[in-house]
């Protein structure tokens, strides 16, 4: 009789974990999209808004893949495949604030980009070690994985541009950080919707 369970009961096991850690992680970005937006927003530092939009769009993309962790193959590159779309949503919003503090420049707050970008760093870091275990089980949660992975590369980034805005008292590390990450944003949001759409056109030709 538990030979019969081995198998199922092994998936649904593997599945509530992933459902655990997702609920975890979808917790930390929200909390930390809402700390961190209105610290961009008295800090007047792009890059830290690339940071928090990063964030929300991460705790909407654990928000979709608690919804596709029992699902088919094809649903789970759906999902990877919109996941992929709000990546490239969110580097879209940030190269038009570029554009505009382009046109309208005003040097950020070098303290709430450095201690915000640290506090981040931090919350991210227990995401990304959360998320570890699950990198590799299909392409819901390696779509989850390196979402938590361009999070931990735009702390640091944000945590570099503070340093290099108090050295220089000039917006324009602010600016070529926020740059920065918004090509990085762009090259991961291509990179998941690739892999989604191979993995949808796998599952179509296998039924």
């Amino acid at each position: 009789m538990s030979g019969c369970c081995d198998g199922g009961c092994t998936v649904d096991a593997l599945r509530e974990r992933q459902r655990g850690t997702l609920r975890a992680v979808l917790a930390i970005n929200a909390v930390m999209f809402v700390v961190i937006v209105a610290a961009a927003w008295f800090g007047d530092s792009t890059a830290l808004l690339a940071d928090s939009l990063d964030n929300l769009g991460d705790a909407l993309t654990y928000g979709l893949s608690l919804y596709a962790v029992a699902r088919d193959g094809a649903t789970k590159a759906r999902v990877a495949l919109f996941k992929g779309g709000l990546i490239f949503i969110g580097a879209s919003v940030v190269a038009a604030q570029i554009v505009y503090r382009l046109l309208s420049p005003t040097t950020p707050v070098f303290e709430i980009m450095g201690v915000f970008s640290v506090l981040g760093l931090t919350a991210n870091g227990l995401c990304l070690y959360l998320l570890w275990r699950h990198r590799d089980d299909d392409i819901n949660m390696r779509s989850v994985w390196e979402c938590s992975r361009n999070d931990i590369v735009s702390n640091i980034a944000v945590f570099v541009a503070a340093l290099l805005v108090w050295a220089s008292a000039s917006h324009w590390p602010d600016i070529v950080v926020a740059t920065l990450l918004t090509l990085f944003l762009y090259r991961s949001a291509v990179g998941v919707i690739s892999a989604a759409r191979a993995e949808l056109a796998a599952a179509k030709s296998a039924t």
